[in-house]
């Protein structure tokens, strides 16, 4: 849980670099709690309405992390918009945030696979 709060943490920090591991840590962790709390919503309020809120307000510290990301794969992060094209782009999106990180520092800081990693 600790990848999902530090993510939190840098709530609307665009800059810098972030590995694929908090990337993908925090997404894992944002759709299981979403899925929960659409399950709890649908079944006991008979509403979606909980998972909304909580869509809503991890909104900007998503689109933080995927810029991160980005950035830490030497793009900028603009090529968050190809998202917006239909297959093609969430395809190329997959692509460009499964891949490895550019070795060693970039123009968006040093990398961050040279910092020791959380547990």
């Amino acid at each position: 849980m600790n990848w999902f709060v530090e993510v939190l943490k840098k709530y609307a920090v665009f800059s810098g670099r972030a590995r694929r591991k908090e990337y993908w840590m925090f997404a894992l962790f944002a759709a299981i709690i979403y899925v929960v709390l659409a399950a709890i919503g649908f079944t006991v309020l008979d509403s979606l309405v909980p998972a909304l809120v909580f869509y809503v307000a991890i909104l900007l510290p998503a689109l933080g992390v995927t810029v991160r990301r980005l950035h830490d794969t030497g793009r900028t992060g603009w090529w968050i918009l190809i998202g917006v094209i239909p297959l093609v782009g969430e395809i190329v999106m997959l692509v460009f945030l499964c891949g490895d990180s550019e070795a060693g520092d970039n123009q968006y800081g040093p990398n961050p696979k040279a910092i020791p990693a959380h547990a």
